[in-house]
């Protein structure tokens, strides 16, 4: 009886160990949001990406979805999920993005779909960054919206396909004073819900 009792422990406790590391690692299911350490106005990010100090699950999740792979020194990452006021985002709702200058050599703000993959359309138009908001002659005060169809004119990231989602900021070669104080040098990108069940 022993013998059985300690079997079927052993085998519980194997297949729990088994499904709570797929889940946390991202590959079973939606896994544990990357992020929640670092608030700065509600993007969220881990300074351990990329490094040695990574958990083991961080560091499966980043294996698995190969976003988030560099340091703080040369990258730093911000995720979120949430409009302004607290609304999760998603492909039925249509979004303005705005913020100013950012405190690296280069940004980017790029659109992932509840899977933490692009989207699948082919609308090419997945991400707006530093390079396209001077273009626009806007580099110290850019905007963009967020939408499952692109206007006529201005700034746009496609949610098309992209059912509830999240967006990442990326900040190459961040300053030293957002490495060492994130949450107050950080001038978090706004987003506001303009929308939802049509084009704005």
């Amino acid at each position: 009886m022993k013998i059985v009792s300690a079997v079927i422990g052993l085998v519980a406790g194997g297949a729990l160990g088994l499904l709570s590391a797929l889940y946390m690692g991202g590959i079973l299911g939606k896994g544990v949001a990357l992020g929640g350490q670092i608030d700065a106005g509600g993007w969220n990010s881990d300074w351990t990406i990329g490094s040695e100090a990574a958990n083991p699950w961080t560091r499966a999740r980043v294996a698995r979805h190969g976003l988030l792979a560099l340091n703080k020194d040369e990258a730093v990452y911000f995720t979120r999920a949430t409009d302004s006021a607290g609304d999760r985002l998603t492909e039925n709702c249509t979004y303005k993005v705005s913020g100013g200058e950012m405190p690296a050599l280069w940004w980017s703000i790029t659109l992932y779909d509840a899977t933490s993959y692009l989207p699948a359309n082919k609308n090419r138009a997945l991400s707006f960054d530093k390079t396209k908001a001077e273009a626009e002659g806007s580099g110290e005060a850019w905007s963009f919206l967020i939408a499952a169809e692109g206007p006529e004119t201005g700034g746009w990231v496609s949610s098309h396909n992209a059912g509830d989602f999240d967006v990442t900021l990326r900040l190459y070669k961040p300053s030293a004073e957002l490495i060492a104080d994130p949450e107050t040098v950080l001038a978090a990108p706004v987003i506001e819900k303009l929308s939802c069940g049509g084009p704005a």
